[in-house]
């Protein structure tokens, strides 16, 4: 059925469309890490995004595993995506990419075009992600937390440009209301916490709605089925992973951090070589 107004024909939007089969791709985030289960299981944001789309169980997969880097969506995760040629498929991966040495972000913009094309060419809804600001949340000594503000600023950029340039949906998490709330964020303030997994679930739904999928039950903000860290927990996990990894990822980074402040100092030797002397300081011209 068609309106007709003074000779222009409207068509009315189409119903949302039902999604039976959801795909999660990428690195720890994706895989739920900080939003624990009973059992000792991890549950996070595709679990929130399938229930919220109405998927059923058959028709969900997470390929995603910790340690995960653009490169291995390509290679070790999309096979298993283009066979369950899901509705939707949410990609979260690139963090990992940016603390390391052979930082590619060309290589990277091959990957994820890559990964993106081929979902496309399968029906999906593509979502990925723009990465929020980790000094906030997560505090790093002044040259490591330039050179990773500096990594994730590249991150972005690819992240963005394959967007745009396939019209896919990119969520930007640095501006999730409550993004940067301690209570969105687990004890390693590097995953989100039971909240901050919800609070991405709804962005993602919300960017799907807009697609024109369906979202019968939209993700709820009250947290529920998850397990409560304890003090002994984050104290554990300090002491076992947190020092640990910030002592491997920093090493890692360390060279590139070290190139960024060489380059800041020169810039700023340069800067005050061209500054103009103050006009009591300059030299007066010899009377003759």
């Amino acid at each position: 059925m068609t309106a007709v107004r003074e000779g222009f024909t409207q068509t009315p939007d189409p119903l949302p469309r039902r999604a039976v089969r959801l795909a999660v791709l990428g690195d720890s985030t994706a895989v739920g890490l900080g939003d624990p289960v009973p059992g000792g299981s991890w549950r996070g944001v595709g679990p929130f995004v399938a229930e919220a789309l109405g998927i059923p169980p058959a028709g969900y997969l997470n390929t995603a595993f910790t340690g995960a880097r653009m490169r291995c969506v390509r290679t070790d995760q999309l096979p298993a995506a283009l066979r369950h040629r899901p509705d939707v498929a949410v990609v979260i991966v690139g963090m990992n990419d940016t603390l390391r040495s052979d930082f590619d972000s060309l290589g990277m913009a091959r990957d994820l075009e890559h990964v993106v094309t081929a979902l496309q060419a399968v029906g999906a809804t593509v979502v990925t992600m723009r990465f929020h600001d980790h000094s906030r949340v997560f505090r790093l000594p002044g040259p490591l937390r330039r050179a990773l503000t500096a990594r994730i600023a590249e991150l972005n950029d690819v992240i963005e440009t394959i967007a745009r340039r396939h019209g896919v949906a990119c969520l930007d998490l640095g501006s999730l209301p409550g993004a940067y709330d301690l209570a969105a964020w687990s004890v390693d303030r590097l995953h989100p916490s039971e909240l901050g997994h919800r609070l991405l679930a709804r962005g993602v739904t919300e960017l799907v709605a807009d697609a024109g999928i369906a979202v019968p039950a939209p993700v709820s903000l009250v947290c529920s089925g998850g397990v409560t860290p304890r003090t002994v927990d984050h104290v554990g996990w300090l002491v076992v992973k947190g020092i640990p990894w910030l002592w491997r990822r920093g090493r890692d980074l360390l060279p590139y951090a070290a190139a960024i402040v060489a380059r800041s100092a020169l810039e700023s030797w340069r800067a005050r070589r061209a500054e103009p002397l103050e006009p009591e300081l300059a030299p007066r011209p010899v009377e003759r």
